[in-house]
């Protein structure tokens, strides 16, 4: 694992490399924060959580720039690939969701020259019609581009988010619509799920490393059964006020409506935290405690299954353990770096039929 030189809240207090946490040169009151983790870590939760605190901008659309766009028409310093990413983000919900009027945004997008231009542009205007003081975004993949981000965004903030990699495998699986690799047989492959939570908990630690003034991490759990404490920490990091009794009032989205992959079942035990414990088998426990165990315990998690009886995890788990990083790796690597990146998905923008365009993009 990286140093732990990031702040994490967890345990009540902020750690970084020291035990003490950095002075800042600056206030970050009006930083721009993004919210990342793996998928059904919580990512929605905490969202709604800061917006429901009050002075964000409210933002439910999609603007996968770096994730999609890029990728699939080139970098916005070229004009043409600029134009393309424009028209096709006004096609998209997230414009549609985003209030701002189409012929002068575009026009305003036409001077971006990176993802974090694009992004601004876009997030400062909503801000701006709300008359708010600050925006967030919310995409758990963004976990996987914070260096551009930041890059692009000097005064980014992020919080990464964390949940116990035995309940996102379990979430997952029951979501049925997640295939992590290409030869899975079915979706929700319960080891590469769980292997899957572990490389994207790791590549947010790896980000996190370089820039730790401006990166913490949040457990799920904690924000579960300690939210007045971990909002005040989190509050203090932001330097903006989280304040419970508010958040409460205002239970803006999943607050009020669980988005749980288990809320068609009937409530057999309290709370979100630990299903695993009861829906999953000792085998299946095991198995998952062998391969992804030392980022279990790495994040403040413990094991259930002696050693001894983890090391009895078959030939198949321990040659997915070899591989699958690397083919995680490999298959972003293609999508960022080489030609593949065209044939990146636009279906979760939800577009519409190409229809009226801009003066500006004509």
């Amino acid at each position: 694992m990286d140093a732990i030189i990031c702040k994490r809240i967890g345990r009540k207090k902020l750690f970084s490399g020291n035990g003490v946490q950095k002075n800042r040169s600056e206030s970050r009151k009006h930083s721009p924060v993004f919210v990342v983790g793996c998928h059904r870590s919580g990512t929605n939760l905490l969202y709604d959580t800061l917006l429901s605190a009050g002075g964000f901008a409210i933002y439910r659309g999609y603007l996968p720039i770096y994730k999609t766009l890029i990728p699939r028409f080139g970098g916005l310093d070229r004009e043409r690939s600029r134009k393309k990413i424009i028209e096709t983000w006004l096609r998209s919900k997230g414009f549609r969701r985003s209030g701002l009027e189409a012929l002068a945004l575009a026009a305003k997008l036409g001077d971006s020259r990176t993802g974090g231009d694009f992004m601004k542009i876009i997030m400062d205007g909503i801000a701006h019609t709300q008359r708010s003081t600050r925006w967030a975004v919310y995409d758990p993949d963004n976990v996987l581009y914070m260096s551009e981000i930041k890059r692009d965004i000097p005064t980014a903030l992020f919080v990464h988010i964390v949940r116990d990699g035995r309940d996102i495998a379990l979430s997952l699986r029951r979501m049925g619509g997640f295939r992590p690799s290409l030869w899975s047989r079915k979706p929700g492959n319960l080891l590469e799920t769980a292997l899957y939570w572990e490389w994207m908990v790791r590549k947010g630690r790896h980000y996190g490393s370089a820039i730790p003034a401006d990166y913490i991490e949040v457990r799920y759990e904690d924000l579960v059964e300690d939210p007045q404490g971990t909002l005040a920490s989190l509050g203090d990091f932001l330097e903006h006020d989280l304040d419970y009794d508010r958040i409460q009032k205002s239970s803006l989205g999943t607050l009020s409506n669980s988005n749980s992959s288990f809320r068609e079942e009937k409530q057999t035990q309290p709370g979100p935290l630990n299903r695993w414990r009861q829906s999953l088998s000792r085998k299946e426990i095991a198995s998952l405690e062998a391969m992804v165990g030392d980022c279990l315990e790495e994040s403040g998690y413990a094991l259930t299954i002696a050693k001894e009886e983890r090391k009895k995890a078959g030939l198949r788990e321990l040659l997915l353990r070899k591989i699958y990083p690397n083919y995680l790796d490999t298959k972003l690597w293609f999508k960022l770096k080489t030609p593949l990146g065209r044939f990146t998905n636009t279906a979760p923008l939800e577009l519409t039929a190409p229809g009226y365009q801009p003066e500006s993009l004509a």
